[in-house]
């Protein structure tokens, strides 16, 4: 069934691409009217569509285009087919930017949203049996926040010295319980894994949970913690630091009464970032 449900990733991330299509010379982010914003559907891009009045208020138009993976809204960015991505959390973006050298910054921390390990075979973590399976994305920056729940639930311990941010599976020193780790699943394929019962527990990044009708608060086996570091933030081209759009963006989306809005609507699973600079 993974083989099957890598294959339907593949077409996702096709479709996806020849959807949006490439380059529009940056000819939205010399427009002072409109800005166009590449989001995850949920809660990055309800999130949007929620402040979208606020900026028609400021004579800006906010189109918001959804991607339901994590490749093609750097892409997109980096092309000009948009003006700003709010999808990634940090670790994910420095990795991104190092590996395809981006010319990105960052406008904003706009909240952190929790990472879930889910399960259909137990309730409790207390059932996990000796050579169970956890399904995870290819998302290499996800792997050290996903061994950090482990560990906090004392089932693996990482090697000494190794920094959660940068840590892979190979970096575990300890696992008594003898747990096998599928990491090849693309993290958009991740709820069609867990409705399968692929795996005894499979972590899913609360954007996919939201859009599953999953609530991390009440359903995740095993929820992460709230000082985790990877804040989701607002991305920009660097050269585009300036523009007044998007600080005002920026500004929207850390108004009160938008972020009192966010915690209620995902009942304090989604937490925003009080500051709007990022340092």
């Amino acid at each position: 069934m993974i083989k099957k449900i890598l294959g339907t990733s593949a077409i996702l991330l096709t479709s996806v691409f020849v959807l949006t299509g490439c380059g529009n010379s940056k000819k939205n982010s010399k427009d002072d009217t409109k800005l166009t914003v590449a989001a995850s559907p949920s809660p990055h891009a309800e999130i949007l569509e929620h402040v979208a009045p606020l900026m028609k208020k400021e004579g800006i138009e906010l189109e918001v285009k959804k991607f339901d993976d994590y490749v093609m809204p750097n892409k997109a960015l980096a092309s000009g087919d948009v003006d700003a991505n709010y999808f990634q959390h940090v670790p994910f973006y420095k990795k991104s930017v190092k590996e395809n050298d981006y010319k990105f910054a960052i406008a904003g921390a706009i909240h952190i949203e929790p990472m879930g390990l889910y399960s259909k075979t137990i309730k409790k973590i207390k059932d996990l049996k000796n050579g169970s399976t956890i399904i995870t994305s290819d998302s290499e920056s996800d792997w050290g926040r996903i061994i950090n729940i482990l560990q906090k639930a004392n089932l693996v311990k990482l090697k000494s010295g190794v920094n959660f941010e940068t840590a892979t599976f190979d970096d575990i020193s300890e696992n008594p319980k003898n747990l096998k780790f599928v990491h090849n699943v693309k993290p958009e394929i991740l709820v069609q894994a867990y409705k399968n019962d692929e795996g005894t527990l499979v972590a899913i990044n609360a954007n996919f949970a939201y859009s599953a009708k999953l609530n991390p608060m009440k359903d995740a086996i095993l929820l992460e913690k709230d000082n985790s570091p990877y804040v989701n933030i607002l991305a920009i081209r660097k050269e585009d630091e300036k523009l007044k759009k998007i600080k005002k963006l920026n500004d929207a989306l850390h108004k009160k009464e938008v972020q009192d809005w966010i915690s209620k609507r995902w009942n304090d699973s989604v937490k925003p970032v009080a500051s709007n600079n990022w340092k």
